[in-house]
């Protein structure tokens, strides 16, 4: 068994703990905020995932005291040795326990164990985590290479505004290719600036994108020859008429026009999004479509299944709606 510690707000816990299962856990469980269990877990996937911060193998669960973690870990059965620091949180200040005073106690424990005690570069970590009524402890196996600020919207090559940012795309893609991940190809049919396909190319896939406006598929190569080394395709295209074959990608992930127009590329905008989603069955089978309203209808007359939908706040004037879609 694993625990998570997840990222993001209250409110993105749902939508953590479903990017970690469909890309690097199995069977995995909120439990308190911030945290989750999962049965297994595909430790070379977890520095790619965007709103889980770290994995620890679960060592044992406690009520939310530094008495009661203690003895937890006193009475734990296992097999290391060496050196070994202890990194305690609270999460979100939700426990009444002192992280200190956990360090200090559970240093201690593991001393009277026979380790030494190393906080620079230690052999292990033992990462202890308070939430409300519960400690979660566990030996740090694996977390995420969060550098996603380094990769700002304003500090590429091509830059529009509206561009999403880097964590989200990471997250929408893994929630898109999930399992395929990193021997797929993912498209984004609407490209943009390429947001999205800098970070599928960089979590391993193969980016493939189009997009109706030339300036656009102009921009985006622009940005992945810039940060990608792995192989890409950007082209002007229409997102109801792709030129692919059936089943030619493993997902599709895309950022559909947000506002009211009544024409955009030539189409009308529920036409357009409508036409996208029959496209996107046709040539993968999975799918995440991010817009500022629900177009669950629409995806189902396309053929999907809606596996999950949710609405995360952007700022007060904007609210994104996630679709994580699956072809049945």
């Amino acid at each position: 068994m694993y625990y998570l510690e997840l990222a993001g707000e209250a409110d993105d816990e749902a939508f953590a703990a479903l990017e970690a299962q469909r890309a690097a856990a199995s069977a995995v469980e909120r439990v308190a905020p911030g945290l989750a269990t999962a049965r297994g877990v595909r430790l070379d996937r977890v520095p790619a995932l965007a709103y889980t911060r770290h994995v620890s193998e679960l060592v044992g669960r406690a009520a939310a005291s530094v008495s009661d973690a203690a003895a937890t870990l006193t009475a734990a059965s296992f097999e290391r040795s060496g050196t070994v620091a202890v990194r305690a949180r609270n999460v979100r200040g939700t426990a009444d326990a002192s992280t200190s005073e956990a360090e200090r106690t559970l240093g201690g424990v593991l001393v009277d164990r026979g380790f030494d005690v190393d906080l620079d570069d230690p052999d292990h970590e033992l990462r202890v985590c308070f939430s409300e009524e519960i400690c979660l402890l566990g030996w740090a196996a694996a977390e995420r290479d969060a550098a996603f600020g380094s990769r700002a919207p304003t500090d590429r090559p091509f830059f529009q505004p509206g561009s999403m940012a880097p964590m989200d795309a990471r997250a929408y893609v893994n929630l898109a290719a999930g399992a395929s991940l990193p021997d797929a190809t993912v498209l984004d049919p609407m490209c943009g600036t390429g947001g999205l396909l800098i970070e599928a190319g960089l979590v391993g896939a193969r980016a493939v994108g189009s997009d109706a406006q030339r300036k656009m598929a102009r921009g985006a190569a622009q940005n992945l020859d810039y940060y990608l080394s792995s192989p890409w395709d950007v082209v002007r295209g229409d997102a109801t008429e792709l030129p692919l074959v059936d089943d030619a990608v493993d997902a599709v992930v895309f950022d559909a026009p947000y506002g009211r127009q009544s024409k955009i590329a030539g189409h009308e905008l529920a036409d357009l999004v409508g036409g996208a989603l029959t496209e996107a069955a046709r040539v993968a089978p999975a799918c995440v479509l991010v817009a500022d309203r629900s177009w669950e209808a629409a995806a189902r007359e396309a053929g999907w299944t809606v596996t999950a939908q949710f609405e995360r706040r952007v700022h007060r004037s904007l609210v994104r709606y996630v679709h994580v879609l699956d072809r049945p």
